[in-house]
């Protein structure tokens, strides 16, 4: 019979007060391209813990550039906030990063220009429970057997 390990709560994270949320890190690439880091972020200010989520090389980004521009604006800001040359990130509310997030996951290995419409169609058709379950089951244990059965579950 194996034991059961239990984890202990980081003793870190108790200090940190505020809510959950996402920053968005702008990477510049070639040109006026830009590349994306998202982040998971807990607490305001100087007192915040982030945590990387996804990563988008410049192509990456271009493919869905849309929905960039969606959740940025979705945060309250403008689009020209994703400039190529911004040094500080750009702060996205929990929805908009959970659904960004499900994005970078579904269209990471797609080349196609017309799959990747369809999946950020997809995913943008989700209700916001729907987009935080599989946001979890993304991030769990089993991350990438949940990210194939998103894109499968999104081409049909």
């Amino acid at each position: 019979m194996s034991a059961v390990k239990r984890f202990r709560p980081a003793s870190h994270l108790a200090l940190v007060e505020g809510v959950r949320g996402f920053r968005l890190v702008v990477t510049p690439g070639r040109g006026e391209a830009f590349g994306v880091t998202l982040e998971e972020s807990y607490g305001e200010n100087g007192s915040s813990i982030t945590a990387p989520v996804s990563a988008a090389t410049p192509v990456q980004a271009g493919r869905v550039v849309d929905a960039l521009f969606v959740a940025v604006r979705k945060a309250g800001h403008q689009p020209s906030v994703l400039a190529f040359k911004r040094k500080a990130p750009i702060r996205l509310g929990e929805a908009e990063g959970v659904r960004l997030a499900l994005v970078l996951f579904a269209t990471q290995p797609i080349a196609k220009h017309e799959r990747v419409r369809a999946l950020v169609a997809g995913i943008n058709a989700m209700s916001v429970e729907e987009t935080y379950y599989w946001y979890s089951k993304c991030m769990g244990l089993d991350g990438n057997r949940a990210r194939k059965a998103l894109r499968t579950l999104l081409a049909d």
